[in-house]
């Protein structure tokens, strides 16, 4: 099925550079503050090739493309970027806390290059759909540079734990990378470059399916870049750089893996009344309260609302999944300043949602976001997916607390609030051809742009 390969990456020299100061976050999380930052860091951040700064002045001949391709050739030439001698599998071990939590948890995996396979053929699965803007930039990109900076986060399913222990056992000698990055996140890096060792993966990975968690649109720019220069150069055969791209596999069953939620902001909506919304959902759904009418007893009554919240979600209960219900928090704007309530939104045990979804598969029906998007949004509120799509109305926030509060500050009209989708669930699906709705998942922590480059050589 899968096939990997060893390959010699580009690193920075630990030498010249400070690589906590130079490696940066993936570029579709990197904010115009991370971006300046980054580039107030260090001359040598890879912000100037992975997501570089457009200018007034910029020109075909002089642009963020072939800027980034420069300081790519310039880092290589002076020294500062330097390839490995021999090829190798790369173990990647990440040590992260959760926000707001201090246990730290470890999730360990491997970079490789991977072939790149259409999607028909039953190698790769995507769970998301991509856009055209994202695409026509990291192809830009790719074109100029002939490098993948960037890492695809991989998961691969392994119940019997064989690459899981594989990973581990080559992990024990000091780490060749030991880098903390801004979010407190310990990355490290082991080289396995022995013949022997680099088959193991390889024949480990040949019965083995991938599931993109992040990185669709990095994926399907090689899927593109791949077919452009099978147009320009035929004869270039199956090992020819184009035809692989640089994947990081994490084994979805061992431990390490988590998903955040990425709750909704709702703003915009013309003449929003929140007891209106209510009772256009009342058919659907029961609703439970949990008012508060002081600071202290905002904290009670958000503790307990998390409490029940997470008690809907089978990964806390340990239930099965029919005997759940699924639910949705919300926290509506409006509220007098110091009191309020925050709202739990429970699907009602005799909801046929055979019937009120009917263009939705029935495995997505455990998804508390598409119940959320098809119930809560487009039939409560009138936002129909097409205004999702074009980013009307709805916007994502990771964390719970900055939800309330852009509500509070009233920014926001109403908050809802999610429980995360598993990884299981994820790789299942994904397994099975659907595909989720946008912004359903958050793989945390995220992989190091820069930690390994290929070079497309």
């Amino acid at each position: 099925m899968a096939q990997i390969f060893p390959f010699r990456a580009y690193r920075y020299n630990p030498e010249r550079v400070d690589l906590s100061h130079v490696l940066t976050q993936p570029y579709d999380k990197i904010t115009p503050q991370m971006q300046e930052r980054y580039y107030q860091l260090d001359a040598h951040n890879l912000i100037r090739v992975e997501k570089g700064r457009a200018e007034e002045s910029d020109t075909p001949a002089n642009n963020v493309y072939t800027r980034a391709a420069k300081a790519l050739e310039d880092w290589i030439s002076g020294g500062i970027l330097q390839r490995d001698p021999e090829p190798a599998i790369y173990v990647y071990f990440q040590e992260y806390s959760l926000p707001g939590a201090s246990a730290r948890h470890v999730r360990r995996g491997f970079i490789a290059l991977g072939r790149v396979e259409d999607y028909s053929a039953g190698v790769v699965f995507r769970h998301e759909l991509t856009h055209a803007g994202p695409k026509k930039d990291r192809l830009e990109l790719l074109r100029h540079t002939r490098a993948h900076t960037g890492q695809l986060f991989m998961l691969c399913p392994d119940r019997e734990r064989h690459l899981d222990a594989l990973v581990e056992r080559h992990a024990k000698a000091a780490p060749i990378v030991e880098v903390t990055d801004e979010l407190g996140v310990v990355h490290k890096l082991w080289l396995v470059t022995s013949a022997t060792a680099v088959a193991q993966f390889v024949a480990g990975m040949e019965t083995k399916k991938l599931v993109i968690a992040d990185g669709h649109h990095r994926y399907e720019t090689a899927l593109a870049y791949r077919d452009e220069c099978r147009k320009q150069n035929p004869s270039a055969g199956p090992d020819a750089a184009h035809e692989k791209v640089m994947m990081t596999i994490f084994p979805l069953h061992s431990a390490g893996l988590t998903v955040l939620p990425t709750h909704r902001l709702v703003s915009g909506i013309p003449n929003f009344d929140f007891h209106k919304f209510r009772r256009a959902v009342e058919p659907f759904f029961e609703w439970y309260a949990y008012p508060f009418a002081s600071d202290a007893e905002r904290v009670m009554a958000r503790e307990e609302f998390s409490r029940d919240l997470a008690g809907h979600d089978t990964a806390s209960t340990g239930r099965s999944e029919a005997t759940t219900r699924r639910a949705i928090g919300i926290y509506p704007g409006g509220q007098t300043a110091g009191s309020g309530a925050i709202y739990l939104f429970r699907l009602k045990s005799d909801a046929d949602l055979a019937e009120l979804l009917p263009n939705v598969a029935p495995a997505l029906h455990q998804l508390d976001v598409v119940i959320l998007h098809r119930l809560i949004l487009e039939r409560g509120m009138g936002v129909t997916p097409e205004d999702v799509e074009r980013g009307k109305f709805v916007s994502y926030e990771r964390g719970m607390e900055q939800c309330l509060a852009s509500v509070d500050r009233g920014e926001a009209q109403m908050a809802c609030l999610l429980n995360p989708v598993r990884a299981e669930q994820v790789s299942t699906l994904a397994l099975s051809g659907q595909v989720m709705p946008q912004k359903s998942t958050d793989f945390y922590p995220k992989l190091l742009s820069g930690i390994t480059i290929y070079r497309l050589e």
